[in-house]
């Protein structure tokens, strides 16, 4: 299992008012990267998510996208995560604005690491229950604790 306080930084958390466009959130997604780690670059952190997106949306649907790239040069998995008060246009099928952006950057050499990762992203966004409080949230802090106490069993409790 993965653990979420191992990838999850209070400082790259931001709650937003709303951005203009999915590349804009994309953009303030990867400012947060290059906080407090100067091996990041944001422009790399950004290339890398454009690339990913052309290859097919992240978005998870229901108000939730999960960008991710893999970058040389870094020693494990990172992630940041900005809450939208009004969310944004971000191309998803279900045609729901996104107000939840998680992020996720890897070593080039991660390769099953990543789809783990990746899968309890998912599985941890598709918790509605989850959502509802990331929602509700009020501050980077609160959302931080959300997240690194956050356990699959939480879920299945409330089905």
């Amino acid at each position: 299992m993965i653990a979420f306080e191992d990838i999850f930084n209070k400082e790259r958390i931001a709650c937003i008012n709303r951005v203009s466009s999915k590349k804009r959130a994309l953009e303030e997604l990867s400012k947060l990267f290059t906080r407090g780690d100067s091996a990041l670059a944001e422009h790399e952190v950004f290339n890398s998510f454009c690339d990913r997106e052309r290859l097919g949306g992240t978005g998870l649907g229901h108000g939730v996208a999960i960008p991710h790239g893999r970058l040389p040069g870094l020693e494990g998995a990172s992630c940041a995560l900005i809450k939208l008060n009004e969310g944004v246009d971000y191309d998803v099928a279900d045609n729901q604005p996104v107000d939840l952006i998680c992020g996720l950057v890897v070593p080039e050499q991660y390769t099953d690491e990543h789809l783990v990762i990746l899968s309890a992203l998912a599985e941890m966004f598709s918790d509605t229950s989850m959502c509802a409080r990331l929602r509700a949230a009020r501050s980077s802090q609160e959302i931080h604790d959300l997240l690194v106490t956050w356990r699959p069993e939480d879920r299945r409790a409330a089905m």
